[in-house]
C-alpha cells in the first residue's frame, strides 16, 4: 500500500473529555487508502522533532474525513490535541499492518461474529474497523473498558454501527469491573480483535486462547519513526524480533510469545 506525506485541514475539532480530542481532517487531494488497524504519523509542530503515532479511528470517503481520536499525554500530542478548525497538520500515511478482514467463503461456514475490545483510548481503532464490517454485510459486538464512564469515548459512534457492552472500574456505567469480567464473554465469537493497554490484551489473549478463538492484538509500543529505521518498537515474536510499525502494529496472538 502506498506511503504519502500530505497535509491536512481541520475540519471539526471535537473534545470528549479533558484530555481526549477527536479531529475532523479533509487531505490536499485525494484521500490515500487505508485498512483498519493501520496508523498515521502527525507533525507536532516546530519545537517537536519527532512525529507522533496516531491509531486511524475512521475514514469517511464519502464526507473526505480523516478521523484521529488523540490523548493529550505528552508535548508532541498536547501541541496536536490543541489545534483548532481551519489550521494545517502534516501526517504521513497510511502505516503498518491492520486487522484482518476475514469473511465466510461460502454459505456452509459459520456466520462471522467478530468481537472488538478496547479499553481507554485503545478503543480508536475499532470505530473504523467496525465501520468497514458494516460495510461488508456484518454486525459487530464492541466491548469497551474504561475506569470511569467519563472515559468511556465515542460511545455514540460505536452504537451506531453495532452492539455495545461497557465495563467501568467504578461501575459508572456498564458492569464493574475489567473487560475480561463482562457477562457477554459467555457467547460465542468467531473473532476477537483488541487494542488497550497490555494487560487487558493480554487476558483478553488468554481468554480467547482458552476458547479456541482467533485472535489479533494491536500492540502499542513505542513507534518514533513509524517505517522500521529507529528499532525503538521492537517486538519478540515467534519469528524473532520485528519492528512492531512496520510488521504490526496488529499481530495475531499467535505470533507473540506472551506468556498467556
Amino acid at each position: 500500500m502506498k506511503k504519502c506525506v500530505l497535509d491536512f485541514d481541520v475540519r471539526r475539532v471535537e473534545r470528549l473529555s479533558p484530555r481526549h480530542v477527536l479531529l475532523r481532517l479533509a487531505p490536499h487531494g485525494e484521500m490515500p487508502e487505508m485498512r483498519p488497524g493501520q496508523f498515521v504519523e502527525v507533525s507536532a509542530g516546530p519545537s517537536t522533532l519527532l512525529r507522533r503515532p496516531i491509531s486511524i479511528n475512521n475514514v469517511d470517503y464519502g464526507r473526505g474525513e480523516l478521523w484521529l481520536l488523540v490523548a493529550a499525554v505528552g508535548e508532541g500530542t498536547r501541541y496536536i490535541c490543541g489545534v483548532k478548525t481551519g489550521e494545517r497538520l502534516n501526517i504521513m500515511l497510511p502505516l503498518g499492518n491492520g486487522f484482518t478482514m476475514s469473511m465466510p467463503e461460502s454459505s456452509t461456514e459459520r456466520a462471522p461474529r467478530p468481537l472488538l475490545v478496547g479499553g481507554g483510548v485503545g478503543v480508536a481503532p475499532l470505530l473504523f474497523m467496525g465501520s468497514e464490517l458494516v460495510r461488508a454485510g456484518v454486525r459487530p459486538t464492541f466491548l469497551l473498558g474504561a475506569r470511569t464512564e467519563a472515559e468511556l469515548l465515542e460511545l455514540d459512534y460505536f452504537t451506531a454501527i453495532g452492539d455495545v457492552y461497557t465495563t467501568t472500574e467504578d461501575g459508572s456505567h456498564g458492569e464493574r469491573g475489567f473487560v475480561t469480567d463482562h457477562s457477554i464473554l459467555k457467547s460465542t465469537f468467531t473473532t476477537i480483535h483488541v487494542c488497550g493497554p497490555k494487560p487487558m490484551m493480554t487476558a483478553v489473549a488468554r481468554y480467547a486462547k482458552g476458547r479456541g478463538v482467533a485472535c489479533e492484538v494491536s500492540l502499542e509500543n513505542m513507534m518514533a519513526c513509524g517505517v522500521g529505521a529507529c528499532l525503538c518498537c521492537v517486538e519478540k515474536t515467534v519469528r524473532g524480533n520485528v519492528c512492531v510499525c512496520t510488521e504490526g502494529p496488529v499481530f495475531n496472538i499467535n505470533e507473540l510469545t506472551w506468556q498467556i
